[in-house]
């Protein structure tokens, strides 16, 4: 992000692929709440009539981990609906995101949802989803995997970190929760517009423990000292670094079931919140084979693909500055090497949710 109006809804990536080969922690993460979404294709509304059943996937990214959700939504409803009825599933993202990438997927990926089902059609729109995105009553499923931790803006500066789960700063720390609980609103009003009556949509996202604890620690340490370490060589100005921040935040429980106070939010109810604890394949591939430098590599690759293009984006000359390849390359290395230097567990803490518009009565 350059600036604290630009908007958010899903990461900035590298593009050309990079996301989807380096997303094995989003991948793994998914799992707990694919049962979700195929009970939800089991039980949702189907529109009544001929016309397509709408499934979108809000914050699609490159695709790589949209094909077994979406498959597996499109094989619970086909169940339902037959092989002939249409359906449509829509990828939503931010109008820069790398959406070749996500055709191409489709149409050569042995596990892409269009092998053998002629009725299913693809399609993606540009756009923010803290914004409508689609007709009003129009979508019958919604699917929203590692996207709304993702700000619509970086709502203040935070002065000791580039991640505020680890700031100290009170200021930036209630402005961040400030505009975290705004996004939310926002994004289910948006969603509750968009939703048939009848219609479901899981989320699953970042988290913040009961106690309050975003996890990463051993991540963000790594990356906060490595551009620290990139400032003292001269690699990156100091009032280029003070202005970067990620624009995440994990919610707690609390944070997350406080629009449902009065019951229903923007005509959803919160039929289902579940707090997990993502499992960590790299540790589990560490504590294998013992191969410090492929755990140091995985973890930095994962935090290249999905938030260093981020903070490249506060360099001087923005995204297009000649330094900012040069400065994810080496933010990438740098991490890899402190990460390799202390292998330890991350804790992953996520959130599944089910979120439904009540149907029509009558």
């Amino acid at each position: 992000m350059s600036n604290d109006t630009t908007p958010a809804g899903a990461a900035p990536m590298q593009g050309h692929g990079a996301y989807n080969r380096r997303s094995a922690v989003q991948a793994s993460g998914a799992s707990p709440a694919l049962p979700l979404l195929e009970d939800a294709a089991r039980e949702v509304a189907v529109p009544a009539g001929e016309g397509p059943v709408v499934i979108v996937d809000y914050g699609c990214s490159e695709g790589r981990n949209s094909l077994l959700p979406m498959a597996a939504a499109i094989g619970a409803l086909r169940r339902r609906i037959g092989s002939a009825r249409e359906i449509s599933v829509v990828h939503t993202d931010l109008p820069g995101n790398d959406f070749a990438s996500l055709f191409e997927l489709l149409a050569s990926d042995p596990e892409s949802y269009l092998r053998n089902d002629a009725a299913t059609f693809p399609s993606a729109v540009g756009r923010s989803f803290y914004a409508q995105i689609l007709p009003a009553s129009s979508v019958t499923l919604g699917w929203s995997a590692w996207a709304v931790q993702w700000l619509s803006r970086i709502p203040a500066p935070i002065p000791d970190h580039v991640q505020v789960a680890c700031s100290r700063d009170s200021a930036a720390r209630e402005a961040f929760a400030w505009q975290a609980a705004e996004d939310w609103a926002t994004f289910l009003a948006c969603r509750g517009r968009e939703l048939h009556p009848g219609g479901k949509l899981v989320v699953l996202t970042m988290a913040r423990t009961d106690e309050g604890d975003f996890g990463y620690r051993a991540l963000l340490a790594a990356m906060y000292d490595t551009l620290r370490a990139l400032v003292a060589d001269g690699v990156v100005r100091a009032e280029e670094a003070a202005r970067m921040a990620i624009p995440t935040v994990g919610r707690t429980r609390a944070e997350f079931s406080a629009p449902f106070s009065g019951a229903a939010f923007a005509g959803l109810t919160l039929e289902r919140l579940d707090m997990l604890d993502g499992e960590d394949g790299i540790w589990d591939d560490f504590a294998r084979d013992g191969d410090a430098q492929a755990f140091g590599s995985r973890w930095a690759g994962f935090a290249s693909a999905s938030v260093l293009p981020t903070l490249a984006r506060d360099l001087a000359g923005g995204a297009e500055d000649a330094r900012a390849a040069t400065f994810i390359a080496r933010m990438e290395a740098g991490m890899a090497a402190r990460l390799a230097a202390a292998p330890e567990p991350m804790l992953i803490p996520l959130a599944a949710l089910v979120l439904a518009r009540a149907a029509d009565r009558g």
